[in-house]
């Protein structure tokens, strides 16, 4: 008999789940996700991982998840506690014989899967490609070469097949447990906070994902999604697909079929083109951080070189704060604790600040926005803060916004500025020297 104990983290659906596909070969299956109290404690940068906004887009997806589960007599069995040792207990107590997961990208998450592979060396441990276009046994580059450059890596991925994606299973094995254990408690342990339940542009779950991704591409938008992907603003100036990926709610290939259907009954143009570039950024990003492990984090980067900073908590705050001379700074940086959102462009303008005009170390900017944005993937979020640092892939070495040029170029009218910092009045930009003494 087969009893397989099915992990899930990033892949909370059941269409195109093929690690779901994979757990339910076997004769009792058991769902599980762990709630991890690491990710609530301000461990590193003096910051927690998971913020209020993201933690509510999970409840919700987790919630929509047993709701899909329930027909097929299934649920999930949520955990809180240390994943490695919740799921080594549940591995003994239930003899377990086989673990399922999607493959994991970021250094902490693999560690887990090695403290189970050595505490538990008769457990079988199969790890499936979930989260990505393509597979790893089939990348269309060795990962070796990720590190020299997105451009190579888009050259040939561009022309590589990607895998269709699967249909949601019609039957799943028995469960191990009772489905009363798959919601979430009425009290939760001290370490963990209670949902906010606030109004968010974003609802957690893979049936709230369906409905935005038919919605997108029922009209124009993705026509026009190269015009106005810049926008500071709007609902509508990009397509929104990140947090629903990112949870795991709605699969890349799934997003990658529907964009070439779209492009079949409406005409290919460079707009529908770049959406799945951004999709092949956001693939070079994993398999970039599967490489380099643990150097994603690093003040060096891949670059293995020091950046100029200085260690400021008064800029820190005030950038956190959205309280900097730089208005438009300020106003991204309120919409993003307000909202858990912000535009790519946003996100590069505040970034460029963090490091050029603040002269913060990086590492601690990336930690805010992990905090804080709904849509935080491990991979691309510390990538990418590595790339404005000029410690990553970029061979420009860094990325420097003129904040008059793009204030100038994005929110010539104010009307920006007006929304999210209306009555922020500039600031000076240090009031005490790093060592906290007062500036005369």
């Amino acid at each position: 008999m087969i009893t397989t104990l099915y992990w899930m983290t990033h892949d909370l659906r059941l269409d195109d789940n093929p690690a779901l596909v994979r757990a339910a070969w076997s004769n009792r299956l058991l769902c599980v996700f762990c709630v991890d109290p690491r990710w609530f404690s301000a461990h590193r940068y003096h910051v927690s991982s998971m913020g209020d906004h993201r933690w509510q887009f999970l409840q919700q997806s987790l919630d929509n998840l047993n709701q899909q589960l329930k027909p097929l007599k299934q649920h999930v069995l949520i955990e809180f506690g240390y994943p490695e040792q919740q799921l080594a207990a549940l591995v003994v107590k239930r003899g377990i014989t086989r673990l399922v997961c999607s493959r994991q990208f970021g250094s902490d998450e693999r560690a887990v899967l090695d403290s189970l592979a050595k505490r538990l060396p008769a457990l079988k441990i199969e790890e499936v490609d979930t989260y990505t276009l393509f597979d790893l046994k089939d990348l269309p580059v060795g990962l070796e070469e990720t590190r020299s450059s997105f451009s190579g890596f888009r050259r040939k991925a561009e022309q590589y097949p990607v895998p269709m994606p699967l249909e949601a299973p019609h039957t799943l094995p028995a469960s191990l447990v009772d489905p009363a254990q798959s919601s979430f408690p009425d009290k939760l342990p001290e370490w963990a906070p209670a949902s906010a339940n606030d109004a968010s542009l974003f609802g957690g779950g893979e049936t709230t994902a369906k409905i935005h991704l038919k919605k997108y591409f029922s009209g124009d938008l993705p026509r026009h999604y190269k015009d106005v992907r810049n926008e500071l603003d709007g609902w509508e100036n990009s397509s929104k697909m990140s947090a629903w990926l990112n949870q795991g709610c709605l699969s890349a290939r799934r997003l990658k079929l529907t964009l070439d259907q779209y492009e079949t009954n409406h005409g290919a143009n460079e707009s529908t083109q770049w959406l799945f570039v951004e999709l092949l950024w956001r693939e070079y990003f994993q398999w970039l951080a599967l490489e380099i492990g643990k150097q994603l984090y690093r003040f060096k980067g891949m670059a293995g070189r020091c950046p100029l900073t200085c260690v400021h908590p008064e800029r820190y705050q005030k950038w956190c704060n959205g309280t900097t001379p730089f208005p438009l700074v300020n106003a991204c940086m309120r919409q993003l604790k307000q909202t858990g959102y912000l535009s790519n462009r946003g996100r590069q303008i505040a970034a460029s600040c963090f490091v050029n005009e603040l002269g913060l170390d990086w590492r601690y900017g990336a930690a805010w926005f992990e905090h804080q944005l709904i849509d935080y993937d491990v991979a691309v979020n510390w990538g990418n803060w590595q790339y404005i640092a000029g410690v990553g892939v970029d061979p420009r070495g860094g990325r420097h916004f003129d904040l008059d040029k793009q204030t100038e170029l994005y929110d010539a009218d104010g009307s920006y500025r007006a929304r999210w910092a209306p009555g922020v009045t500039d600031s000076v930009l240090d009031s005490v020297d790093a060592a906290d003494w007062p500036i005369a």
